[in-house]
């Protein structure tokens, strides 16, 4: 079973968008986060030479200057981006719910021989407003009313159509779950090869010299904090996101069943 144009299509345009954000922060990283760490460093040591008992401050720079944290942060922005578009989806698909595509003269009813009438206004929508959640659900209730002329079937299809609208909005989420999912694996990812290098600096260790020692536990914790405070960011967005679309789902069921339902007679 080969994959739709329009999945395909999509698929491609997030791929494409992780490839400019990874370029993009790849030459950030390599023209001044990296050579501004770099420096800090080498300005801290000589402050600590000069000054035995001198405590290094942190920077941020440090903190981030790993490839486990810059790949966390690539994510991070890809993922940030994603939900900026899909947030501009739904509040699209939710100004439809006041778009007037039932609005009629009060008291006006739908017989059964008026479902095409309405099915054809709802055809003729532009592609992407007719592939949308409501236009979707009223266009399943009205075939359902025109086929049957029963109400009762034209209000369970609006349900069940419903939830399977709620089942697709949610299967859209796949990519962004990832990418939630995928930020604490690459820090733990920094914490493996930061345990590890300090492992193999133990033997120096116990001649005196710490420094790889100290340098891999800071690759450790680093990449943990960074993956970690990111991640929490975007299990908050995650969330709001499944709430919208939940909310968006629940109003266009509560929009047919006032809007379109209740008009229905069946004779």
């Amino acid at each position: 079973m080969t994959a739709s144009p329009s999945y395909l299509r999509d698929r491609l345009g997030k791929l494409g968008i992780l490839v400019v954000i990874t370029v993009i922060v790849q030459i950030l990283y390599a023209a001044y986060v990296r050579p501004t760490a770099q420096t800090w460093r080498a300005e801290q040591r000589a402050i600590a030479a000069a000054n035995p008992g001198y405590v290094p401050a942190r920077s941020i720079w440090v903190i981030i200057q790993d490839p486990e944290q810059q790949a966390t942060i690539i994510v991070c922005i890809w993922a940030m981006l994603l939900s900026v578009l899909r947030f501009r989806e739904l509040k699209y698909q939710r100004e439809m719910l006041s778009a007037g595509y039932l609005k009629r003269e009060q008291g006006a009813v739908i017989l059964p021989s008026d479902a095409r009438e309405y099915l054809r206004t709802l055809e003729q929508l532009p592609p992407r407003e007719r592939d949308s959640v409501l236009p979707r659900v009223l266009a399943a209730a009205l075939k359902r009313f025109g086929a049957t002329s029963n109400v009762q079937d034209a209000s369970q299809t609006v349900h069940n159509v419903c939830e399977s609208e709620h089942n697709r909005l949610d299967a859209e989420l796949a990519i962004l779950r990832f990418s939630v999912w995928v930020a604490p694996a690459l820090g733990f990812v920094g914490t493996v090869r930061g345990i590890g290098l300090a492992l193999q600096g133990a033997e120096l260790a116990v001649r005196g010299d710490t420094t790889a020692v100290t340098s891999g536990l800071g690759i450790s914790f680093n990449s943990t904090l960074v993956a970690l405070t990111l991640s929490i960011f975007l299990m908050y967005v995650l969330h709001e996101i499944q709430l919208a679309q939940e909310r968006l789902v629940l109003d266009t069921e509560n929009y047919a069943e006032e809007e379109l339902i209740s008009r229905l007679h069946s004779t």
